[in-house]
């Protein structure tokens, strides 16, 4: 039997990730702030927990994939957080996307109190996740990399390493959510502009997807852009907008002028001003632009 492993966060991410840590033989000590969340995973191998640090406590790892900073720290910090219970030497594998401070603060955080932070965002939707194919970056610690490395391996087609500096795999999170939804914008701006002028925006969108652009993002974003395909809800347009926000506070700290950074921002501030923040991000933007261009 494998060791036990404390999990946080069962959200469209978080119980593919859980279900395939079971498949792999790991026994959990799973928290979700919506408990009945967990009988998705049934009952073999999982233990119901009350609070993150009931999760957390007197095991060798946790793992917590949530859906921003606020959720992040509190359930790090919080009365009831992993810190209370975490034991010494224990790793914290967080794979929540979130600001490269945040990462830094935890991290600070968390060798205060004895144990180790490894900051491991992923790139890839549920189905991806289901499948193990996320691509899933990391920084920090050697000896913390290598110890958390096993686990990781159960759960996507790579593990990239993204060097010492805690938050270095946060930095290359953010750019590359950053490059996914301006990709969106451009195919969406793209297919319209087809529509609007007679032509098939789905036969558009293969021909680019198979010629100058073939590549996942606009095989996989582009069908779903060029068909209006909203459903099923992946990546919700208001996390959209968070990382959006993430982007744009990176590039302002940084002095880093992102002139489209402030063009997706926009985009998914206005879907969430709209209503449509539970919709998936592929909506947020493609249906923003058809509704700009009056179609």
């Amino acid at each position: 039997m494998k060791t036990t492993i404390g999990f946080i966060g069962l959200g469209n991410m978080g119980t593919p990730i859980a279900k395939n840590l079971l498949a792999a033989g790991y026994q959990l000590q799973v928290y979700n702030r919506t408990l009945a969340k967990i009988d998705e995973l049934g009952t073999e191998g999982v233990t119901r927990c009350q609070s993150p640090a009931e999760a957390a406590n007197s095991v060798p790892f946790v793992i917590s994939m949530l859906s921003d900073d606020t959720v992040l720290r509190e359930s790090v910090t919080g009365d009831g957080g992993i810190l209370k219970t975490l034991q010494p030497n224990a790793v914290h594998i967080s794979m929540s996307t979130i600001s490269p401070d945040t990462a830094e603060e935890l991290a600070a955080l968390h060798e205060q109190a004895g144990n180790r932070y490894l900051a491991s965002p992923v790139f890839g939707r549920p189905e991806a996740a289901d499948a193990r194919k996320l691509w899933i970056c990391i920084s920090g610690d050697e000896q913390t990399k290598a110890d958390a490395r096993p686990i990781l391996d159960c759960l996507g087609q790579a593990v990239i390493d993204f060097g010492d500096k805690t938050a270095g795999a946060n930095v290359v999170k953010i750019a590359g959510n950053f490059m996914i939804m301006a990709s969106m914008e451009m195919m969406a701006e793209a297919y319209t502009l087809a529509e609007k002028n007679g032509l098939d925006r789905v036969q558009v969108s293969e021909f680019f997807g198979s010629t100058l652009f073939a590549a996942p993002i606009f095989q996989n974003y582009g069908k779903a852009i060029a068909n209006k395909q909203y459903q099923p809800v992946g990546f919700k347009s208001k996390l959209g907008y968070k990382d959006a926000r993430l982007a744009f506070k990176l590039s302002q700290t940084s002095e880093m002028p992102m002139p489209t950074v402030n063009t997706v921002h926009n985009r998914l501030l206005t879907a969430v001003a709209k209503g449509w923040g539970e919709a998936d991000w592929v909506e947020g933007v493609s249906r923003g632009v058809s509704e700009d261009a009056g179609l």
